[in-house]
């Protein structure tokens, strides 16, 4: 007898398989920072592939980086992914460690 939920489980395993291993992601991601009202920031990503579940991926992110986030839909990039604060670092190194995107598919944008 095993134990069902004691076994390691990637949430997005099913969406990083490509043909030839490589990651379905193949457009650029960009990453920017918006400047809301004195020290606050939003930090936008937009651009991941919609073969990966925006919702799980915002999940691991406020669980990473100990911040709030959200999709919502903007009218002219699509769904986009929005986080509290200048997480611009952290989603780039997040991204690349999960092999959703190598480094030269990510585009930072901002001051």
């Amino acid at each position: 007898m095993s134990i069902q939920n004691l076994q390691v489980h990637d949430p997005f395993a099913e969406a990083s398989k490509g043909h030839d291993g490589v990651g379905v992601q193949e457009s650029l991601i960009h990453i920017r920072i918006q400047q809301r009202s004195g020290r606050k920031t939003l930090t936008t990503v937009q651009g991941i592939s919609t073969d990966y579940d925006l919702k799980r991926i915002t999940k691991a992110f406020k669980k990473e980086f100990a911040c709030n986030g959200c999709v919502v839909e903007h009218p002219e990039y699509g769904e986009v992914i929005q986080l509290q604060g200048d997480q611009r670092n952290d989603v780039c190194e997040f991204l690349t460690k999960c092999g959703l995107a190598t480094g030269d598919q990510l585009k930072v944008h901002g001051f």
